[in-house]
């Protein structure tokens, strides 16, 4: 016989559960920082990771033979707390300038002045924090959920790190928005609601986006 309280404590595990199988930022999540989201689809990035994007048209083969790479920034703006300390922060946008301008300079020449032919890449970092992981399938056991429960109470159980990116793609003559991109990613684990933040910590999360990024530009010129 399932107690009230472990009957409780699944209703909440599903919850979690359910909130933690969206691999893509809800509507909610947005920041205003990009231009439109209403024109935003979910797609697969070239890793196979879900994300929400949106590309105009107007961004055809050809059209831009170089890219100018914006410095990234946190927005809404980013204040250092115990767990996620001003070093932390600047190292997210620190690495995540160099990872893009490492992938990017492999496929097309970087600039330092917008122009002609240039696309602007404009990255930003919406979201770094860690949260408490969803329950394992084990931990479904009616025996297994009132420990789990406990150690979520106590602050024990493992974490994840979370990162997003809203990523603008503009015209480097007009300032036109010719492409949009959403998307979030883990981190390695933390130990427990403790452990600081480090940028390593998500450090394999901006590689991939960096990544993926220069597939895309890649894709687009074999278009």
């Amino acid at each position: 016989m399932i107690s009230k309280r472990a009957l409780s404590l699944m209703v909440v595990a599903t919850l979690g559960l359910s909130a933690c199988s969206n691999k893509t930022i809800e509507p909610k999540q947005y920041t205003g920082f990009l231009h439109d989201y209403s024109v935003l689809s979910e797609r697969q990035s070239p890793s196979g990771q879900a994300v929400l994007s949106w590309i105009s048209p107007a961004l055809a083969r050809g059209r831009y033979t170089q890219v100018y790479l914006a410095p990234s920034q946190f927005y809404p703006s980013a204040e250092p707390t115990e767990r996620i300390p001003l070093s932390t922060l600047s190292g997210v946008t620190d690495y995540y300038d160099a990872a893009l301008r490492k992938e990017l300079s492999k496929v097309t020449r970087i600039v330092t002045t917008q122009g002609p032919g240039t696309l602007i890449v404009r990255p930003a970092i919406t979201r770094v924090a860690a949260s408490t992981q969803g329950l394992r399938f084990y931990e479904w056991l009616p025996v297994t959920l009132v420990a789990a429960g406990v150690s979520t109470a106590t602050g024990i159980r493992d974490q994840d790190s979370e990162i997003a990116t809203e990523v603008s793609f503009e015209d480097g003559s007009t300032g036109e928005v010719v492409a949009e991109v959403v998307r979030k990613g883990t981190g390695v684990p933390l130990e427990n609601d403790k452990q600081v933040l480090s940028a390593d910590d998500v450090k394999v999360v901006l590689d991939g986006w960096a990544a993926d990024l220069g597939k895309s530009w890649v894709a687009m010129h074999k278009q």
